[in-house]
């Protein structure tokens, strides 16, 4: 990390805000057993008897096609645990990412179901995001995974959502990079002032959705990576060997939109190389050497002949040219408090969630 994150601190070792607190994190959560291989028989035996009175699952995954998700979905068939696979289809999947899922759903014999958005209605609410010209473009899928995987676990009666997050690969993550995604005034601010639909169909999740689920009906979600030495390079491995997964390129590009967002328009937008906090993640975990991190950033983000590409398709989807497209990347970058939020208001309650009732 560097000073391309306008928030960084530099102690007096020379270390940053980011490792201290990437460091800090996992200690706290292995105090309270919520990191570690330790802690894993212990989570077993909870999701399994959670599911005791469901007939079909125990739990359900969100799966995107890329690595840390489909190995989620190997480790829980390795133990047992009933899942059902739950993919969000919004329009953007990378003709690799929607074979690796149904690879993976076949070898491990998982039930699936992809929970389709109103393309209409999204592609609406990504334009509005790329017109407000903020950091978080992907922040209407992000809104989304949250909100269809609380409707698919309540549908079924399942307890535990797992999800592929972890903090090996993205414990690191500035908040100018990203935004909280649960601030529905921010997101209405935006798909008010720059959208044209309504959004009455769309699966949002706020602070009251997430009390509904988690207090009310019981519904917990498990990283479950957390509790296993994950190492990225190995799973790898063992799901190209083991259940015929095709790797298609950088991290979370199994999504082309995904892939568009954080290789060329972040960059170009806001001189942010997402990659500095992916290899800051792997390096705190002992996964990366700082020199090999600094050797790969050399590389660059994008093929210029691709991108051009991936611009027309991108273009085409949203159903704008590509020189309204080209206008919406040379925008000036704007942050999420430059628009109406809630931070205030969130901060308090998720400081008294913490403090009360985790």
């Amino acid at each position: 990390m560097d000073t391309t994150d306008p928030d960084i601190r530099f102690d007096e070792s020379g270390y940053c805000n980011h490792c201290t607190e990437f460091f800090e994190k996992v200690e706290k959560l292995k105090q309270e057993k919520k990191f570690g291989p330790a802690c894993l028989p212990d989570v077993i035996r909870k999701i399994k008897a959670s599911g005791r009175s469901n007939e079909k699952y125990d739990v359900v995954l969100g799966i995107s096609g890329g690595v840390d998700s489909c190995y989620t979905a190997y480790l829980l068939s390795q133990h047992g645990i009933r899942t059902l696979l739950v993919h969000l289809d919004n329009g953007w999947n990378s003709d690799f990412a929607t074979l690796n899922i149904k690879n993976i759903a076949r070898a491990l014999k998982f039930d699936y179901e992809s929970f389709v958005l109103d393309w209409e209605q999204f592609k609406d609410i990504q334009l509005a995001f790329l017109k407000a010209s903020v950091v978080e473009a992907e922040t209407p899928t992000d809104v989304a995974i949250l909100g269809a995987l609380h409707r698919v676990a309540a549908k079924y009666g399942v307890k535990y959502i797992i999800s592929g997050g972890n903090l090996a690969t993205e414990g690191i993550l500035p908040r100018l990079w990203h935004y909280n995604a649960k601030d529905t005034v921010y997101f209405s601010a935006i798909v008010k002032t720059f959208g044209t639909k309504r959004v009455h169909t769309f699966p949002l999740f706020d602070y009251k959705a997430e009390f509904y689920y988690k207090f009310i009906k019981g519904i917990r979600i498990l990283y479950l990576l957390n509790f296993v030495t994950y190492n990225k390079a190995e799973a790898t491995r063992i799901l190209k060997e083991k259940l015929g997964w095709r790797d298609y390129g950088g991290k979370h590009h199994e999504s082309r939109f995904t892939k568009f967002i954080q290789s060329y328009l972040l960059p170009k937008k806001f001189n942010l190389d997402y990659r500095k906090a992916t290899f800051s993640s792997l390096i705190c975990s002992g996964l990366m050497t700082r020199e090999k991190a600094l050797e790969e950033l050399k590389e660059p983000m994008f093929n210029v002949a691709e991108i051009e590409r991936d611009k027309e398709y991108i273009a085409k989807k949203l159903g704008i040219t590509i020189v309204e497209l080209n206008t919406l990347i040379d925008l000036p970058g704007r942050y999420y408090f430059e628009y109406p939020n809630d931070e205030k208001r969130l901060n308090f309650f998720y400081r008294l969630y913490k403090k009360y009732l985790s």
